[in-house]
C-alpha cells in the first residue's frame, strides 16, 4: 500500500528543534516519524479512552496533578484498616 507523505511546518524555538533532534538521534528516528508516531497516539488515546466502562472513564484524571507517592498510599492504607 502506498502512503502519500506530505510536508508540514512547525515553527517552534531554537532550543525545542534542538531537543527535538537530539532526541530523534538517540531514538534512531526522524523528527517526522516522532512527530507522526505522537499523533497516532492521539488517537489511540481517545480509543482507548472509549473502551473503558463509564465508571472507569469517569475517574480517569482525577489524580492529575497531585503528587502521591507510595508513603503517601501506605499511610492511607494504614489509617484506613487501623482497629482503633
Amino acid at each position: 500500500m502506498y502512503v502519500m507523505n506530505t510536508k508540514l511546518t512547525l515553527r517552534m524555538d531554537e532550543d525545542r528543534v534542538r531537543q527535538a533532534k537530539e532526541e530523534a538521534s538517540r531514538r534512531g528516528k526522524s523528527v517526522s516519524q516522532m512527530v507522526s508516531e505522537f499523533v497516532d497516539g492521539l488517537d489511540a488515546s481517545k480509543r482507548a479512552a472509549s473502551a473503558l466502562p463509564p465508571i472507569t472513564a469517569s475517574l480517569v484524571g482525577v489524580l492529575k496533578g497531585l503528587e502521591i507517592t507510595e508513603a503517601n498510599y501506605k499511610q492511607y492504607l494504614r489509617e484506613k484498616h487501623s482497629c482503633e
